[in-house]
């Protein structure tokens, strides 16, 4: 078989599957009388898989998809940034009791109004994917990142369960289940965490929009596209450095659906349906996690150190070479549980109420360099316990759930410390 490879100079399956399409493809074109007629489908298809502009036109197709989630949703982040904000003034007006008062504005009001705020971006974003994928178009795209994938050490067929996971990477490893071989869903079980899951957006807003400015949602984009490239390039390593995955990958043979407008009601409930899950997911978590960050950081009350200014004191020196201060520190270790109560962690411990001067707080927080060096950590550092749940309970192995918790907490601090090494090189600040 290595010498058929050799000779032909790609995989053999592959080879023979596409020339016995060429061989059906003439024998067609005997028996049928007449010319076919080239419909739209096909002219979009020369388009959106030819070898040259198919990968250039999905990457500006996701850009789109971006700069549509960003911009569209802003008139509506503001209307809940506003209402969040009032409600923690009447709070205050309104209870008597000042540790009940703080409770509500500073715990409920502060912690769910800085997450709920970065849900239209996701709804919107949601609403995009929905439009791509009814149209017939992401299974286009499958098709066009195989050819990278394929080179890479991934199987097609890891394309939809890492597409799947830029929603939330607890169905993209759930959706690996398609995949044949063991070794090649492992594979793909493994390097899906790394896919920004819709759980980290409000963190590149938030974190971006302090420091990027009009750069944001550049950044943003490059959070999602860095993903990706880590993911591939770890499938890469681990290919050719852990035994069990060395065997050849099998070619990805799909069938491709037939271009169709998509329909307002469909692209809704897709829409609704996603970020609904998303909010019931996040909702108990962010709720527990922002009882605990605010009793943290009111007690003791009245007196002394708050408990949590101690915990970010014992964290804070991990992070110094990053140059994250106690308040990241303690933000990335509530993180863990889920990603969004990074944002909300910061909201309660900062003090402060609206989305404006959360980002100015973040803004003295952070310089760019830093503030793009913790976005990168929050991208690819340990995934929510979530996530680590059905790892488990998909691979049925410790070993492995371990090893993807160890590989990207370690890698997640080199890319950062890389970053923030390079950019004070560089004459960064």
């Amino acid at each position: 078989m290595s010498r058929l490879r050799e000779a032909l100079g790609e995989d053999p399956e592959a080879y023979f599957v596409e020339k016995r399409y060429e061989f059906i493809s003439k024998v067609v074109s005997r028996v049928l009388r007449g010319a076919k007629p080239l419909t739209l489908s096909d002219l979009l298809d020369k388009v959106f898989l030819d070898r040259v502009l198919g990968i250039p036109i999905f990457l500006a197709l996701w850009w789109a998809l971006f700069r549509f989630a960003f911009h569209v949703s802003a008139p509506f982040s503001d209307l809940i940034d506003l209402f969040f904000a009032q409600l923690g003034d009447v709070a205050r007006q309104h209870i008597a009791n000042e540790r009940w008062a703080s409770f509500v504005a500073d715990g409920i009001c502060a912690g769910f109004g800085s997450v709920l705020v970065f849900i239209p971006p996701i709804f919107f974003l949601f609403l995009g994917l929905a439009i791509l994928e009814d149209s017939g178009y992401l299974a286009r795209a499958a098709f066009v990142v195989d050819r990278i994938l394929y080179k890479l050490g991934l199987h097609g067929r890891s394309f939809i369960p890492m597409l799947i996971g830029f929603g939330c990477n607890v169905p993209g490893i759930m959706a690996t289940r398609t995949i044949d071989r063991e070794e090649d869903r492992i594979l793909t079980i493994l390097v899906n965490p790394l896919m920004s899951c819709s759980a980290r957006l409000p963190v590149y807003v938030l974190v971006g929009g302090a420091v990027l400015g009009a750069y944001a949602a550049a950044g943003t984009y490059f959070m999602y596209l860095l993903g990706i490239g880590l993911a591939v390039a770890m499938a890469l390593l681990f290919r050719r450095v852990i035994p069990y995955f060395r065997a050849r990958r099998p070619a990805f043979i799909m069938e491709l659906p037939l271009y169709a407008r998509p329909t307002l009601r469909s692209v809704l409930t897709h829409m609704y349906e996603r970020g609904i899950l998303f909010l019931k997911k996040a909702g108990g978590i962010i709720f527990t996690v922002m009882v605990v960050v605010w009793f943290l950081s009111t007690h003791p009350w009245g007196a002394g150190e708050p408990y949590i200014y101690m915990l970010g004191r014992v964290l804070e020196p991990l992070f110094a070479p990053l140059g994250f201060d106690w308040r990241a520190a303690v933000a990335l270790f509530f993180g863990f549980l889920a990603k969004e109560v990074v944002v909300e962690t910061f909201g309660v411990l900062v003090g402060v109420e609206g989305e404006e001067a959360l980002r100015k707080a973040i803004a003295s927080m952070f310089t760019p360099l830093k503030g793009i060096a913790f976005m990168v950590f929050t991208l690819i550092y340990v995934p929510c316990v979530a996530t680590v749940a059905v790892i488990y309970r998909e691979t049925g192995s410790v070993k492995w759930t371990l090893f993807a918790m160890l590989y990207e907490l370690i890698l997640a601090y080199v890319v950062a410390l890389v970053i923030i090494v390079v950019g004070l090189a560089l004459g960064y600040a």
